[in-house]
């Protein structure tokens, strides 16, 4: 299924001026224009094998550009496939330098059994002025915040350049190479990560490969004239397998032109960006033309070949690198390595885990809150190990779509309440403790209301007034990270439920690697409003242990019913010990 890859393709600079390569094989001629000819015609040369090449020694960085197709009677002014910066969509495409000063600098590879993910969004992450869009520059200035509370990984949703007549998400590109011009373009993207190095964060991107853009504005539509069906061209599949939920522009992945498209791209973000890794958006969709695991009949045979050499090409690029799919089911082998027939991918994201929580805490009666799903997710193992997925109450999909926020889904309106407050505190001590590699939604940590939008921005006066919970969740972290030393089960590869109790709504988990003081952990959990003074839990041992959390404490909220607690003994692998309501206890045993 392979070929050779062609080099160069794209405005490349060099020390004589701009070379021009660009992929139009059923183009009758191709011209480049720009500022450097004074928008006038310059013929680029067929290689005979799709491709067209031209040197312009008078083109340099900054100048803008696009390329004119003749096809019949058809002529057509398109801008690069492969522009690393445009100044707008429906604008020109630039020529770029992709020179950076990388002094300094380096890759972060984070163990992933120590990776603690925040989802951010540049556009709403930080925005100073509430008239326009956040930028890198903007989220720059709260890297000191990220770092203070603990997070590890930074995963930045998709930056390539989009059209604002539609939704900013992101995850509908117009060019894959481009970044986002109003984000501050690609300059300031590389100093953002650069910055984020600096203060020993690693950054990951999510990235778009399902379809691209929504319909027929795309430039890369009918590139070069020619389609079938009146379909999207050379770029996209010209039958049944062009159609997405989202639009009729699912890339040809059969296509050897259009695969390296993509993993040059990949390329690009791992080699020129210095991303620490990737998240790949609906890998479903890319495997199966319905998104249907129970559809083979459906299956992409050219798109699971796709995913496998996206996850080779990153870890040749970068062994450490995260590489994470979104992704349901596939028994396993979303994560299976390549060379055992699978599709390579670091960890997948736990998809049901979010819904399990809410149906265990936006429930009004507690007697309906359900503990047997959440503890079927917890025990879901994609493939014989803990970190080979990534765990969150909420995410941009689940706290959007037409939900919202857990903690506004729990008391409607009033997203900092009380019981908001509690339960939200709940959801994050299972999303740090559970197994797997944790991921914050930006703004979870200090009571974000509302549901995720691509203008909301986040309020960040309430990290003041929740600061109490925000102190919580960077207590959570270092737990989580084994900071203090002794917490190590919570980096561990094992895991068992050690009690349900579905009428009191109490559940307990053990988790260790090799077990013993400061390595055995217990989470415990109740989701009831209601104190219980004599609570009686077996322990994976006997001997003192001591609570290194309790969600209930009133430094993190004046409100919380904070009860003494002291050390816990076990006798006979019994404890007795009081649990406030709405509360969790991390426990573990040694200094």
């Amino acid at each position: 299924m392979g070929r050779h890859r062609k080099k160069d393709v794209g405005a490349i600079v060099r020390k004589s001026g701009v070379s021009f390569r660009v992929w139009a094989p059923f183009a009758e001629h191709v011209s480049v224009t720009g500022s450097f000819n004074d928008w006038g015609l310059t013929d680029m040369q067929s290689e005979g094998d799709g491709y067209w090449t031209v040197d312009v020694p008078t083109a340099e960085a900054g100048q803008e550009y696009k390329y004119v197709i003749k096809n019949g009677d058809k002529t057509l002014t398109k801008n690069d496939p492969r522009a690393l910066q445009v100044t707008t969509t429906g604008g020109n495409s630039v020529i770029v330098d992709p020179e950076f000063d990388w002094e300094g600098s380096q890759r972060q590879a984070i163990p992933f059994n120590q990776q603690v993910i925040y989802e951010l969004h540049i556009g709403t992450f930080n925005r100073p002025d509430p008239a326009t869009t956040g930028t890198f520059a903007s989220a720059a200035e709260k890297l000191d915040y990220l770092a203070a509370l603990g997070v590890t990984t930074l995963e930045i949703m998709p930056v390539a350049t989009m059209s604002m007549t539609r939704e900013w998400w992101g995850y509908t590109p117009d060019y894959i190479y481009a970044v986002e011009a109003l984000y501050g373009g690609r300059r300031q993207f590389l100093e953002f990560i650069k910055a984020a190095h600096a203060r020993g964060m690693a950054v990951i991107l999510d990235v778009v490969y399902n379809h691209l853009g929504p319909d027929s504005s795309l430039d890369i539509w009918q590139f070069d004239g020619w389609s079938q069906d009146d379909k999207g061209g050379i770029y996209f599949y010209n039958d049944w397998r062009s159609k997405t939920p989202w639009a009729d522009t699912r890339p040809d992945y059969g296509r050897p032109e259009v695969r390296q498209y993509i993993l040059d791209n990949v390329r690009m973000w791992l080699n020129d960006f210095r991303l620490d890794g990737l998240r790949v958006d609906s890998t479903i969709f890319i495997r199966n033309a319905k998104g249907n695991n129970d559809d083979p009949g459906n299956d992409l045979p050219d798109g699971w070949y796709l995913l496998q050499k996206i996850t080779d090409l990153a870890r040749k690029i970068e062994p450490a690198a995260l590489v994470i799919a979104e992704d349901v089911g596939a028994n396993g082998y979303i994560t299976l390595p390549v060379n055992k027939g699978g599709a390579g991918f670091s960890s997948q994201w736990s998809t049901n885990l979010p819904h399990a929580l809410r149906g265990v805490l936006d429930a009004v009666n507690d007697a309906d809150r359900n503990l047997l799903g959440l503890c079927d997710e917890l025990w879901a193992n994609y493939r014989a190990g803990t970190f080979y997925r990534v765990v969150y109450s909420d995410s941009h999909d689940t706290a959007a779509n037409g939900g919202a926020r857990l903690n506004e889904e729990i008391t409607p309106g009033n997203p900092g309440s009380l019981y908001a407050r509690q339960r939200s505190l709940l959801a994050s001590v299972v999303v740090l403790t559970a197994p797997g590699i944790p991921m914050l939604l930006q703004g979870q940590e200090f009571m974000q209301g509302g549901s995720f939008s691509d203008w909301q921005a986040l309020e960040w006066e309430k990290a003041e007034q929740f600061k109490g919970i925000v102190e919580a969740t960077r207590h959570l972290v270092a737990l989580r990270k084994n900071m203090h030393g002794n917490t190590v089960g919570l980096i561990g590869n094992s895991f068992n439920i050690l009690h349900v109790d579905d009428g009191q709504k109490v559940l307990a988990y053990h988790r260790w690697q090799d077990g013993g003081p400061g390595d055995d952990v217990v989470v415990v959990l109740n989701f009831a409003n209601k104190l219980y003074e004599d609570y009686k839990l077996p322990l994976p041992r006997g001997g003192e242990w001591r609570v290194r959390f309790s969600s209930a404490w009133s430094g993190y909220s004046p409100d919380f019913k904070d009860v003494a607690l002291g050390n816990i003994t076990a006798e006979n692998g019994l404890a007795t010990f009081k649990l406030p309501p709405y509360s969790a206890l991390i426990l573990s045993q040694g200094d």
